[in-house]
């Protein structure tokens, strides 16, 4: 037992930080100290609060440090874990409270007091690579239960009747889903996870695997009971080096301790996982795709039907979920169909898990109950926009989803709202954008991607996608005309009627949407040749307010084209022919006098 444990984030995001120099720190001060035997350090997974990163929290007191440098660790050491006295100016400065030693919970700080964690409870809880931690926390218990109390066709009740959908993309009730596998009569059966996690500001399954791998592991095995699957295979982006590292110690740990392999709690039920790793492909994330690619061919989609409930992995029946539906799966079997409904909305159960990024003070993983409006994740839980800037859009789904704007910023997030206003839930990114952002921009950087990720396989999408954008760059260079709007539209009801898979069935929604909500910009990029935003290139000047210009010639110094002229404690003039738009002028100017038009 010891009297103080010191949780050190061991995410991808505080990695990248420092956060292994500080572990190595603080093992070295420690035993400098002479308590090692008193305290202990335990690498997790994500805390969730990304922008603050390096994180470690200090327990019992649950001091919470942010952005901890190395150098921080020897006043942390003697101060708090030597002398029991709080570094404050080190604290969150949330949880500091005036006048007394305590700190503030985490729960009761904005960022976490709206928030539920169901697929998240372990993260930043627990050592990701210590099972016996995952068992602690009632870990393998779901396991047990359907093993040797459960049947296959009530545990498919209990999922169905909790209203899970799945969290990777369209919202497919998971419960439906393992059913339609079930009643399929095969010698082999396939249980898959969907790891591979390709939209640009995506983080929510990686923290899952970094955090908590051993409950993806269970509740595949409860999946694989429920189907009568024997075989699972989690499709991990080798991308993801710390996730795929803690899946394979995971796994290991599981087999060693007989909760994966044969003959699982002498039950005569069997069932073992493998890892398969992808190369980055966007498509692989498209349910055929996939399995596909497990299968050792290049990942494209097949046509369906049929369904990968009939015919999957190797022509066999098998089902696929994402991480984050595999994560909720162990809590709905150990607390209840009922618990789970109780949470979100009619028909949207549960929590979603979102990773917020873009414009917005606290980036990071929150999980908030279904039914909490856009503007609670933006401005209570995300901590609002930076520099008192307006809120614009976010955008959901990735390159599959669309943009909410402003006037729908108390809409509940949930699927069916989503999909009315031209978005669409996806697996979780959720982007901020403020008043300086191009909408058509974005779009165009979204189609940009989903070019570049085309498998190829079906030419409305390979040849549809480049067409589209082809016009939306034209656009942004002030070369487009009103019909090309009218083009755009109809080349996105072409991919949406005709794409094999999703990836180009919904390659135009980033367009749609803004289009749909930002039709103005469009036509002042068409019409008057101007970027409202000020963010494409060729459509902007750069100039000089000669009633703010001082002369300093900060300006003309850091030019690096010589566009600048002007002599000392004069107003300057930037030669528009010579500018190449790169900003450098405006970065330097000590008096606001340069500006874009």
């Amino acid at each position: 037992m010891y009297r103080s444990y010191v949780l050190v984030c061991g995410g991808t995001g505080c990695t990248s930080s420092g956060s292994q120099g500080i572990r190595d720190r603080l093992h070295e001060e420690i035993k400098k100290q002479g308590f090692e035997e008193e305290v202990k350090v335990i690498k997790t997974g994500c805390f969730g609060l990304c922008a603050l990163g390096p994180i470690m929290i200090v327990y019992p007191e649950g001091a919470f440090y942010a952005e901890v440098k190395e150098e921080d660790i020897p006043e942390i050491v003697e101060e708090h874990l030597l002398k029991g006295r709080v570094v404050k100016r080190l604290l969150y400065d949330e949880t500091v409270q005036e006048g007394v030693d305590e700190v503030k919970p985490l729960q009761e700080t904005t960022f976490y007091k709206k928030q539920h964690r169901v697929a998240l409870r372990n993260c930043g809880v627990i050592d990701p690579e210590n099972i016996e931690e995952y068992i602690g926390r009632d870990g393998y218990q779901a396991l047990n239960k359907v093993l040797t109390t459960m049947t296959p066709e009530e545990v498919i009740q209990v999922v169905s009747d909790s209203g899970l959908r799945g969290r990777g993309g369209a919202g497919f009730p998971t419960g439906r889903k393992w059913s339609l596998a079930a009643v399929n009569e095969a010698d082999q059966k396939y249980v898959c996870c969907n790891a591979d996690e390709g939209d640009p500001g995506a983080f929510m399954d990686r923290s899952v695997l970094e955090g908590d791998p051993h409950v993806v592991l269970e509740a595949m095995s409860i999946a694989g009971y429920a189907i009568g699957a024997t075989q699972g295979y989690i499709y991990v982006r080798a991308e993801y080096p710390i996730a795929v590292e803690r899946l394979n110690i995971a796994i290991k740990q599981a087999r060693d301790y007989g909760l994966l392999g044969e003959n699982i709690f002498d039950t005569g039920f069997s069932f073992d996982i493998d890892l398969r790793l992808g190369a980055g492909a966007f498509v692989c994330g498209e349910e055929t795709a996939l399995m596909t690619s497990i299968e050792g061919r290049r990942g494209e989609p097949r046509p369906r039907p049929p369904f990968p409930a009939n015919k999957g992995l190797f022509q066999k029946p098998t089902i696929l979920n994402n991480v984050e539906t595999y994560a909720n799966v162990p809590q709905i079997i150990l607390n209840g169909a009922d618990w789970f409904a109780s949470m979100g909305t009619e028909k949207s159960k549960g929590t979603k898990v979102f990773a917020l990024g873009g414009k917005i003070k606290n980036t990071g993983l929150v999980e908030i109950p279904m039914g909490t409006t856009l503007r609670e994740i933006v401005e209570e839980i995300g901590g609002g926009i930076p520099n008192g800037k307006k809120f614009k859009a976010a955008q959901t789904g990735g390159p599959s989803g669309g943009c909410i704007p402003a006037e729908h910023f108390d809409i509940p997030i949930d699927y069916d709202n989503l999909i009315s206003i031209g978005s669409m839930m996806g697996s979780g990114g959720l982007i901020v954008m403020d008043e300086d952002t191009c909408m058509v921009d974005i779009a165009k950087f979204f189609l940009e991607f989903t070019v570049d990720e085309s498998c190829g396989k079906c030419a409305p999408c390979r040849i549809g996608t480049r067409r589209m954008l082809e016009i939306l760059d034209k656009i942004t260079n002030g070369q487009g005309t009103m019909d090309d709007l009218d083009k755009l539209e109809e080349l996105a009801e072409h991919l949406k009627t005709n794409s094999l898979c999703a990836l180009g069935q919904t390659a135009p929604n980033p367009v749609l949407s803004t289009m749909r909500y930002f039709r103005d910009e469009y036509e002042a990029h068409i019409v008057d040749k101007k970027c409202p935003a000020g963010v494409c290139k060729a459509l902007l000047t750069y100039k000089i307010d000669p009633d703010k210009c001082k002369g300093c010639t900060l300006c003309a110094r850091n030019c690096p084209v010589d566009a600048i002229s002007g002599k000392p404690k004069e107003p300057h003039v930037i030669d528009a022919d010579k500018c190449i738009k790169c900003g450098t002028c405006m970065d330097n100017c000590k008096f606001g006098a340069i500006y874009k038009d």
